[in-house]
């Protein structure tokens, strides 16, 4: 199966902090992680963006 690169953006702030390489077999859903918002400077959700 082929990956690609999601960028991950910070729900608090927006900022797109993160890239992920995902499969693109699955659809329908976005990524979701708590991750470290380096603007925020604290843990927050951040979800995949087209």
């Amino acid at each position: 199966m082929a990956t690609k690169k999601a960028a991950l953006a910070c729900t608090v702030c927006g900022s797109r902090n993160y890239t992920k390489s995902i499969s693109e077999g699955k659809k329908g859903e976005r990524l979701e992680i708590n991750k470290f918002c380096k603007h925020c400077q604290k843990y927050t959700l951040h979800r995949e963006t087209k």
